[in-house]
């Protein structure tokens, strides 16, 4: 089933974070646990893991990139 990952909202007055690094790329799997990408707020730098196994399919924003959170950034196959 395809999916849309979003980007978190890791606390109450994030509004927004930075696509630092993609951990994952376009055809590569995944397991729970597993980093997928990592984003910037505020000069920290979190990585967003799965919660799920899957494939992904499609990245949707670069890095670099400001998204709001909520908004999709990356298509995948679970």
């Amino acid at each position: 089933m395809k999916k849309e990952l979003t980007m978190p909202k890791l606390r109450p007055e994030m509004d927004k974070g930075v696509v630092v690094a993609w951990l994952k790329e376009e055809g590569e799997s995944f397991a729970p646990g597993e980093g997928i990408f990592e984003i910037e707020t505020d000069k920290v730098v979190n990585m967003v893991e799965a919660t799920e196994e899957g494939v992904m399919i499609r990245q949707l924003v670069e890095e670099g990139d400001e998204v709001l959170c909520g908004a999709a950034v990356a298509e995948v196959e679970q």
